[in-house]
């Protein structure tokens, strides 16, 4: 794996939020209420061909075979199966002024969709890692259907394990003392799932959905509290069970007493954390473990990672699967904190297995090391005897 220094590539990417959630959690009045609203004005939407969105029952000012303009200049296009080349076609017809400009990329997928074959697109294609990033995932979860949808689901469990922000729709049409329950029994269980995503109601007045849909999420390449806050390592803390979720806190499923559910089960996500730095071989062998065994099962990783060899500059690890970006640093660590912290979202890879596995390969490298600084020494010794003969010869 190559890697590049973020200080010399210029931050050109356009933000995308990619909009998940299955069938009827109302990700579709979510998104058919974005697309009539002004703020979405310079926003490219890209709707899976599966989608529930009609652009046919849409107000539009200009068309063509795969852009609609909206007329609060808003741009839609409708994804066949390619949403690399849509989004290359996008960005070029952006570049030579045949659309309106944009500045953010939302893209919806199908309710039965799981979200990360397009989160792995932006790994897998050059042209997207230079072109786009992924700001934000957001999830609607239907608070009357959803627990169910989770039991007999894997997609559904995969899009809450997978977002930074769920929305949880069909509050309002319970009773409010009904409604609070539900709440409280959606969000422990997605907290079960996702300890580090923000848990929104969908009719709170203050909760401004449109305005999610267009929040450019934190880049790690800024640096600062934008690292920190893209890393959210402390929402895999556990803390006691008896406070108020909100965006600044998670949980530890483990640390849960709840009932248990077998989807539920089959996802992990946690934060590994190492007090002492690694060498750069001990981190290249990670990722190539990483990129070889895990496969499927690593739904998505992202750290900060303390090297010996690059002091006061961390290196920014995140992929997902079996593909990781190319390594990226930053001049200096966001906070105090220097420790490596590393966030996994796994199905069927329990925490202990990555856990041992990141020991075994510390131990392998740092025996290596030691062993090429013990060959080196002894060429280094045989080059010096061997040249005190010459000289006695002589």
């Amino acid at each position: 794996m190559s890697e590049d220094r973020i200080e010399d590539r210029p931050e050109v990417r356009t933000p995308v939020t990619l909009l998940t959630g299955f069938l009827g959690s109302g990700k579709t009045t979510l998104l058919n209420r974005a697309l009539k609203h002004p703020d979405m004005a310079r926003t490219a939407v890209i709707i899976n061909e599966f989608g529930e969105v009609g652009l046919d029952h849409l107000l539009a000012t200009k068309s063509d075979d795969t852009i609609v303009v909206l007329d609060n200049g808003c741009l839609c296009c409708t994804v066949f199966g390619d949403l690399v080349g849509t989004l290359n076609r996008l960005y070029h017809a952006r570049e030579h002024n045949e659309i309106p400009t944009f500045d953010h990329v939302v893209i919806e997928t199908s309710g039965l969709a799981d979200p990360q074959p397009v989160l792995q697109a932006f790994l897998s294609e050059p042209t997207m890692e230079g072109l786009y990033r992924v700001g934000s995932v957001i999830a609607t979860f239907d608070a009357v259907n959803g627990p169910g949808t989770l039991d007999h689901h894997m997609e559904s469990v995969r899009q809450a394990a997978l977002a930074d922000h769920i929305l949880v729709t069909k509050l309002d049409m319970m009773e409010p003392e009904a409604a609070e329950v539900r709440f409280a029994e959606v969000t422990a269980r997605l907290r079960q799932l996702n300890p580090a995503a923000v848990i929104l109601r969908a009719d709170d007045p203050s909760v401004d959905a449109i305005g999610l849909l267009r929040r450019p999420g934190f880049d790690p390449a800024r640096g600062g509290e934008a690292a920190r806050s893209w890393l959210n390592a402390e929402a895999y803390e556990p803390h006691d069970t008896g406070h108020v979720h909100d965006e600044h806190c998670g949980h530890d499923h483990h640390d849960h007493n709840h009932e248990r559910h077998s989807h539920d089960d089959s996802i992990a996500s946690f934060c590994l954390t190492r007090d002492e730095p690694s060498s750069r071989e001990a981190l290249q062998l990670l990722l190539a473990a990483l990129e070889k065994n895990l496969g499927p099962n690593l739904l998505r990783v992202k750290g900060l990672v303390n090297v010996i060899e690059e002091p006061g500059r961390p290196a920014v690890l995140q992929g997902a699967q079996h593909l990781l970006h190319n390594l990226t640093w930053l001049d200096r660590w966001p906070d105090d904190d220097h420790r490596t912290r590393i966030v996994f979202i796994t199905q069927g890879m329990p925490r202990e297995d990555l856990e041992e596995l990141v020991s075994l390969l510390d131990r392998v490298a740092t025996r290596t090391a030691a062993a090429r600084a013990r060959g080196e020494a002894a060429r280094a010794e045989a080059e010096r005897a061997e040249a005190e003969a010459g000289r006695g010869e002589g």
